[in-house]
């Protein structure tokens, strides 16, 4: 396994499921606007977005230093 392949969550993963996780940016990966560039229309039509860090404002650690993105437990 490379590290590459445990960093981001299978297709099949379901949202908000500890399996729906991107290692690589530390978001729910069917979240992520960085793997997943077409979700970036949908964060921008409900005011979520950050343009200077060009994420959602929901993930924006910069702007919200407080702010804490926790994977979901998993499920056994």
């Amino acid at each position: 396994h490379s590290a590459a392949a445990t960093a981001h969550a299978p297709a099949t993963a379901k949202p908000g499921s500890h399996e729906d996780w991107c290692g690589e940016h530390g978001v729910p990966e069917s979240q992520c606007t960085k793997c997943n560039p077409d979700l970036i229309a949908a964060f921008k039509a409900t005011n979520d977005w950050c343009e200077e860090h060009g994420l959602p404002e929901s993930q924006c650690t910069k702007c919200n230093p407080n702010l804490v993105i926790t994977r979901p437990a998993k499920v056994n």
